[in-house]
């Protein structure tokens, strides 16, 4: 039996990226909660803008009610919404994120422990607890699925939310609360220790190059907010909220390039500067730094100054400002501020665009910078769909070349990208672009002939190689990727002047390929229990019916070290390597069942499909079965089929 070693791991870059957007998602949604106590606080706090005309409306008692202070400081409503209201809200969040509605009752509840055990707003300990609710209760749920007897289900969900929750909430109390409060209090001597020192604005050497690498979000969410807010209940503002959304330093760098830059970015830059002040969008301006990353010295040089600008004025904002826009900025600059953020922001852009100047004006480069393979960049750094390029396209800077050729490769050609190209196909063509072609192939046999090629993620950069010239989209989910939709757009928007070319991939009689399916091939409950024992089980039926040497079985385990053969929808297909061509005796398919699923390295599979094609001739089945997965029907046919037969048909028949 073959072994399946544990996959490749995942760079620490890609951790904190997603470490920052789970926080990210945690507190954006939450973040009008966070600008309505910040205005609150601005207006009825006993220093806020309201005090001074009180005396014109008949007294400030009714402002001090309101802002809790003086002879109502037990009561008001400030500190209620920073104390309980927002840490609740972020708890209930993270607890949805990991497990829906039930996951944010669980979170909210132990939140509340968290809460009562601490002195001090307990943001940190809500972006612990809440996720840490809907883990649990999602893990409870697990061990009794499909064992309550009926009538009793109600009874069980409210019960164990109920009792898990109180476990949680008393566990935040004695454990997470005192130790979160334990962890600000120490942050917040830190940043007093910089500030007293004078090292502040040397801050801006780290999170200036963290946006670009989108690393800001762990380091704004998951450190400044929750410190800044800490801060700002205390003393009515924080300066944390503006080491990171300064749009100053940004601004800076777009200036010098809408003047001294050449080409696209040239052009760009007024449109941009527009997205990025306004808009508060300061991943628009990314592109142009990783075109000439030494450019990140002239944002650190702004960041430095607009930092070093707030704390010799003394100013700050009262809440986060988001997005970081000039507008949200000045929305929750703090009475007395408006000078030292005014200044700040001016000093950076003007320092920022000075050193950036300097650095385009001495460039020796002869070449234009590619805008378009930075914001290409970008986005791989990123991991998703950047709003910054679709701004960039917007505006006809960037612009999308005709694109009628397209290719999803593999590893092997055979499997993966065969079905990965038929779904894609049928999405392209439902969109009404019949002309353009969608072939599937090997990356080893890869020509830079193609307009687009998609890939698996582990795979892009062995397809750059191939395809220097083409444009490339990763994805990790075969049936269903929302990159689909976004080469549809691209293709939409793209100049299609390039004569049709026709697509004769997958054009074969609605009957060939079904002699590659033999019921002998078919089990409807699959022993397996792993993805290894999964392989094995597919394998050893493509070898029982003659269609691969033994020895193809390793090939298959080798491929899914690889590159997942998880295709979504509850599918995989395992299939060997390129190399192991040489092992198939004939094309076959296998197809195992598995109705209790199986844990394919964190997705639910519930059908393995062998693949063994020695030419083309199993390719219109695989383009049948992937409009069967597709269709929610046809799967629940699959999952109720009684016989081999059964299944059969129904992958035989699926449509194109």
């Amino acid at each position: 039996m073959s072994n399946t070693p544990p996959e490749s791991p995942i760079s620490a870059r890609v951790r904190v990226q997603r470490f920052g957007t789970f926080l990210s998602n945690m507190v954006m949604p939450n973040i009008g909660a966070f600008i309505a106590w910040g205005l609150i606080t601005a207006l009825f706090i006993q220093k806020g803008w309201i005090e001074a005309l009180t005396d014109r409306w008949g007294g400030d008692s009714w402002v001090a009610h309101i802002g809790g202070w003086g002879d109502y400081a037990s009561g008001g409503i400030v500190t209620p919404m920073i104390t309980y209201l927002l840490p609740l809200l972020i708890g209930a969040t993270g607890g949805r994120i990991v497990y829906d509605t039930r996951g944010a009752v669980v979170g909210a509840i132990a939140t509340m422990g968290v809460i009562a055990g601490a002195n001090v707003p307990m943001f940190m300990g809500a972006m612990i607890a809440g996720p840490l609710g809907g883990w649990v209760i999602k893990k409870l749920d697990a061990l009794w699925d499909g064992k309550i007897r009926p009538g009793f289900e109600m009874l069980v969900n409210n019960f164990s939310a109920g009792i898990s929750g109180g476990v949680l909430a008393v566990a935040g109390f004695f454990g997470i609360g005192p130790l979160v409060s334990a962890f600000s209090q120490f942050a917040s001597h830190v940043v007093d220790f910089l500030v007293d020192h004078g090292l502040l604005p040397f801050t801006s050497v780290f999170i200036e190059p963290a946006k670009v690498l989108f690393l800001n979000n762990a380091i704004n969410h998951g450190i400044l907010t929750p410190l800044g807010t800490s801060q700002a209940s205390a003393s009515g503002k924080s300066i944390l909220f503006l080491l990171e959304s300064n749009p100053g330093p940004g601004l800076g760098l777009l200036l010098a390039y809408a003047v001294f830059g050449r080409g696209a970015a040239k052009l760009s830059a007024p449109g941009a500067m527009i997205i990025h002040f306004l808009g508060g969008i300061h991943e628009i301006y990314f592109p142009y730094v990783l075109m000439k990353p030494k450019l990140i010295t002239a944002t650190i040089a702004g960041g430095m100054t607009g930092v070093f600008i707030n704390v010799l004025f003394g100013s700050g904002l009262r809440a986060p400002a988001a997005p970081g826009s000039i507008i949200s900025v000045y929305a929750q600059t703090a009475s007395g501020s408006y000078v030292g953020v005014t200044l700040s922001v001016l000093c950076a852009a003007t320092v920022s665009f000075g050193v950036a100047a300097l650095l385009l004006k001495t460039d020796r480069a002869t070449d234009e910078p590619d805008l378009a393979e930075a914001t290409a960049t970008m986005e791989a750094m990123k991991g998703k769909r950047s709003i910054a390029s679709d701004a960039l396209s917007s505006t006809s800077v960037v612009a999308i070349p005709a694109i009628s050729t397209i290719v999803f490769a593999c590893d092997a050609g055979m499997g993966s990208s065969a079905m990965g190209a038929s779904v894609l196909r049928r999405r392209i063509k439902s969109a009404g672009f019949a002309e353009v072609s969608v072939v599937n192939q090997a990356i080893s046999n890869l020509t830079d002939s193609y307009d687009l090629v998609v890939t698996h993620k582990d795979l892009t950069d062995r397809a750059r190689r191939a395809t220097p010239s083409a444009i490339h989209v990763s994805v990790d989910d075969y049936m269903n990727s929302p990159e689909y939709n976004e080469i549809v757009a691209m293709i939409a928007r793209a100049d299609r002047g390039s004569a049709p070319v026709d697509d004769e991939t997958f054009q074969n009689d609605s009957t060939s390929g079904t002699d590659v399916l033999s019921p002998d091939s078919i089990v409807l409950s699959g022993q397996a229990g792993t993805v290894t024992d999964a392989i094995n089980e597919a394998g050893e039926l493509l070898v029982a019916v003659g269609a691969v040497e033994a020895s193809y079985v390793d090939s298959m385990h080798e491929r899914e070290r690889s590159v997942t053969t998880y295709m979504g929808n509850g599918l995989a297909i395992p299939h060997g390597t390129n190399e192991a061509k040489a092992k198939i005796r004939h094309t076959g398919i296998s197809v195992v069942r598995y109705p209790e699923g199986i844990d394919w390295n964190g997705k639910p599979v519930e059908f393995v499909i062998g693949i063994a094609g020695a030419g083309d001739d199993h390719l219109a089945l695989l383009n049948r079965i992937a409009h069967v997965f597709l269709d929610e029907e046809q799967v629940e046919r699959l999952r109720t089929a009684r016989t081999p037969d059964e299944v059969k048909a129904v992958l035989d028949n699926g449509r194109d």
